[in-house]
């Protein structure tokens, strides 16, 4: 078995940092239009799981473990946003989030063969 990096580890939490600090923002705006700031908010929510995700598997190198861990993280983060005056957690955005973990989990294969996740 192949013992990873504390390092690997180090960005995973780093990246779960930052999205706990922006979580933690009252009135988190990205735009002041109200569509689009909707618009880029769940586009972020997304990406930002997709890549954590591709963080905590170039960690474990498991995909189902990996997978689960990013969706748990996830629960937490709407959970926190509930504590958060003027923010609250969604399962919409809980279900956004795992789709960016779920894709990118489909597209893992793919990175692999190009070796663009060969570890960082």
């Amino acid at each position: 078995m192949k013992i990873t990096s504390p390092y690997s580890w180090f960005l995973v939490a780093l990246w779960c940092a930052l999205i706990f600090y922006l979580s933690s923002i009252p009135n988190l705006k990205v735009t002041p239009d109200t569509f689009w700031d909707f618009i880029f908010r769940k586009i972020a929510h997304f990406g930002v799981y997709a890549i954590l995700y591709l963080l905590i598997y170039n960690s474990t190198r498991k995909r189902l473990l990996s997978f689960f861990l990013t969706i748990i993280y996830a629960a937490s983060d709407e959970l926190h946003q509930h504590f958060v005056p003027t923010r609250s957690g969604s399962p919409r955005d809980w279900l956004i989030d795992s789709s960016g973990a779920l894709l990118a989990n489909l597209f893992l294969p793919k990175l692999l063969k190009l070796k663009l996740l060969k570890g960082i």
